[in-house]
């Protein structure tokens, strides 16, 4: 019989200043502790919290920039079993329309920084980031795009388009 893993649902927006560079948080806590990446966090399904809640929740709680729904375009999905052998995650992918206007303070969770897009394949981000969440970001970020990624324990990644609407 299969080992049961977790199955979670959690959101990134994507944040850009006035410039248009990305905001990212260099992560203090697991899952990936030192690396860079964009806000966001796990829905309270317990209180039935949808997606947009969610992403609007976690940007004003990390970042303290109240956006409403109109601010946020949910450009993907990213389905991925068996993420670092821990578990299953959903995540829903938000790009911010809102610019932040400053560098937000550092949380528990990590510091903030901004960076160009073409830094950002060079800092410390999470592998799967470097293939399966940036080059969609870069292609789909005014469009949509749905993925299935299996993350076989061994580093193989295989990923799935489930949809693709062209911006």
């Amino acid at each position: 019989m299969a080992t049961q893993l977790p199955f979670k649902i959690s959101v990134l927006v994507f944040v850009r200043n006035a410039q248009g560079e990305q905001l990212l948080i260099q992560r203090t806590k697991s899952p990936n502790l030192g690396c860079w990446s964009p806000i966001g966090g796990k829905l309270d399904m317990s209180s039935g919290e949808s997606p947009y809640e969610c992403a609007r929740r976690e940007t004003e709680e990390e970042i303290r920039l109240q956006i409403d729904d109109s601010d946020l375009h949910c450009f993907g999905y990213i389905s991925e079993k068996s993420y670092e052998g821990a578990g299953h995650w959903l995540m829903f992918l938000f790009d911010c329309k809102k610019p932040l206007p400053h560098l937000p303070a550092t949380i528990d969770e990590g510091h903030f920084s901004f960076f160009k897009r073409a830094l950002i394949d060079e800092l410390p981000i999470p592998e799967t980031d470097r293939t399966l969440l940036w080059p969609y970001y870069d292609r789909y970020r005014e469009g949509f795009v749905g993925l299935r990624a299996d993350c076989d324990p061994s580093g193989q990644l295989s990923i799935t388009e489930e949809l693709q609407i062209e911006p």
